[in-house]
C-alpha cells in the first residue's frame, strides 16, 4: 500500500529487521533435525553464511577458517591484501589512526596500485589449504583482473558494488554487459547489491547464481546518509525473493538471494531467512573475532573512495573466536554469539526443517518487539537493552563493562 508523502509523491512503507517478528507455527521440531545447509552452484555449505569482502574482516587465514566451519569467506581482491605484501602493517596503521584522520589515512593507503601477482598469491594461499576460494571485484575492474584470479584457482567470483544494475548507461566508457560477461565466466558468479524487485530480477537474468541484497544497511556504510539511497532490509529481501520466484517461472533456474548487511544478532539472521533469503553476508559481527585482521576495526569497500567516501571506520571489541560467534558456545545473552545456533533454534521453534521451508514462515509488523516488557534490560544495558556487548563506534570500541 502506498502512502502519500506529499501531493505529488507517494511511496511504499518499508520495514527493517527491528520492525518485524517471526510468528511461531503450530509445530515445533528438534533442533538436531533442522538442516541449515545451502548450495551455491556446485558447492554445498553447511552454514548459510558468507563473510563480507572487508579488509578488516577477511584475509586468507580467516577465509580458510570460515570454510572449515562450513561457511564462505569472500576476499576483497581490490583491497589491501592485493596491494601490499606487508598487508598487516597497513592494517595496523589504519587501526592506530585517530578517528578524525581515519578516512584520510585509508584514502592514502588505497592509492597504491593493485599488484596482479598478489591477487594470484592470495587466491593460491586459500586453495592450498583446501578451502573454497571466493573473491570480490568491482564492475569497473572485474574484466581487468578476473582471469588472473581464475588462473590462480578462484572458485566463486563476486561482482560487488554499492549498487549494481544490469543496465549501466555511460557516455564516457563502454559499460560492462553483465549477461555476456557472466555467460563467459567458467565459475559461479554472485552479483550485487540491489534492493528492489525489478533490479533483482534483471540481475538474475544475467545468469548469476546469487544476488546480494542490501544498499546501505551495514554498520560501516554511510551510503544512506551520503547519497540518500537505500531500502530497509526486511522489505528489500522480500521484494527480491519475489523476483526469484518470477525468475523461476521464466527459466526454471533457482537464483540464491543473499541478504547483505544490517544483521547484528541471530534474530536478525533468522528474520532475513524468514523474509526469503537463502543465506546471509555479514561483516561487523565477524570483525569482533579474535582472528579478524582489522584489530577490532572494519570498514566497507566504499569507505576509501578518493572523492566521496560512503563508509566509515567503526570499532568493536574482539572478544570471541570465529567459531564462538558462529557456532557457540555463547558467553553473552544479547544474541551476538552462536548466530547459526540461533538460526537453527528459531527454525526448530517454528517447526521448519530447512532453509527453503523457513522462507515460508509467517512474519508480522511488530514495532514494540524490541521494547515490550524490556524496561529493566534497557535501564541496565543488558540483554536486549545492550545493543550487543561490544557496540560499534566511529572511533574506539565502546564496552558495556
Amino acid at each position: 500500500m502506498e502512502v502519500e508523502i506529499g501531493r505529488g509523491k507517494k511511496g511504499r512503507r518499508a520495514y527493517g529487521f527491528d520492525d518485524i517478528a517471526i510468528v511461531p507455527s503450530r509445530r515445533t521440531r528438534d533442533p538436531d533435525d533442522v538442516d541449515i545447509s545451502w548450495t551455491l552452484g556446485p558447492y554445498r555449505f553447511e552454514l548459510p553464511l558468507l563473510a563480507s569482502a572487508m579488509d578488516g574482516v577477511v584475509n586468507p587465514g580467516t577465509a580458510i577458517e570460515l570454510n572449515r566451519l562450513g561457511g564462505l569467506g569472500v576476499l576483497n581482491l581490490e583491497g589491501i591484501w592485493s596491494r601490499y605484501e606487508d598487508a598487516d602493517e597497513r592494517l595496523a596503521e589504519i587501526a592506530s589512526a585517530p578517528p578524525e584522520l581515519a578516512t584520510r589515512k585509508m584514502q592514502e593507503i588505497y592509492e597504491t596500485p593493485l599488484q596482479p601477482e598478489l591477487i594470484a598469491s592470495r587466491v593460491e594461499e586459500i586453495k592450498a589449504a583446501g578451502a573454497v576460494a571466493a573473491g570480490s571485484l568491482t564492475p569497473q575492474r572485474v574484466t581487468e583482473h578476473y582471469e588472473l584470479a581464475l588462473e590462480a584457482g578462484l572458485d566463486i567470483l563476486v561482482i560487488q558494488g554499492t549498487v549494481i544494475s544490469a543496465e549501466h548507461v555511460s557516455s564516457k566508457s563502454e559499460p560492462l554487459n553483465l549477461k555476456e560477461f557472466i555467460g563467459d565466466v567458467p565459475v559461479p558468479t554472485i552479483v550485487g547489491g540491489c534492493a528492489s524487485y525489478s533490479t533483482g530480477l534483471h540481475l538474475m537474468r544475467t545468469g548469476a547464481v546469487g544476488v546480494l541484497v542490501g544498499v546501505g544497511p551495514g554498520a560501516a556504510c554511510t551510503t544512506r546518509g551520503v547519497l540518500g539511497l537505500g531500502v530497509p532490509q526486511a522489505t528489500a529481501i522480500a521484494d527480491v525473493a519475489a523476483a526469484r520466484a518470477q525468475h523461476m517461472l521464466e527459466t526454471g533456474e533457482y537464483c540464491n538471494v543473499i541478504a547483505d548487511g544490517g544483521m547484528r544478532t541471530g534474530g536478525d539472521v533468522s528474520k532475513a531467512i524468514a523474509c526469503g533469503a537463502d543465506a546471509v553476508m555479514i561483516g561487523s559481527p565477524l570483525a569482533r573475532a579474535k582472528q579478524a585482521p582489522g584489530r577490532g576495526f572494519h570498514w566497507g569497500m566504499a569507505t576509501f573512495h578518493p572523492s566521496l567516501p560512503r563508509g566509515t571506520r567503526v570499532a568493536t571489541e574482539q572478544d570471541g573466536t570465529l567459531e564462538e560467534i558462529l557456532m557457540g558456545p555463547a558467553h553473552e545473552n544479547d544474541g551476538t554469539f552462536n548466530l547459526m545456533g540461533a538460526l537453527r533454534t528459531s527454525m526448530a521453534t517454528c517447526g521448519y526443517e530447512d532453509i527453503r521451508d523457513f522462507q515460508r514462515a509467517e512474519v508480522m509488523i511488530a514495532p514494540s518487539l524490541q521494547t515490550e516488557g524490556k524496561q529493566l534490560q534497557r535501564q541496565q544495558s543488558v540483554g536486549m537493552g545492550s545493543n550487543g556487548h561490544a557496540r560499534v563506534s566511529a572511533g574506539v570500541a565502546v564496552s558495556d563493562d
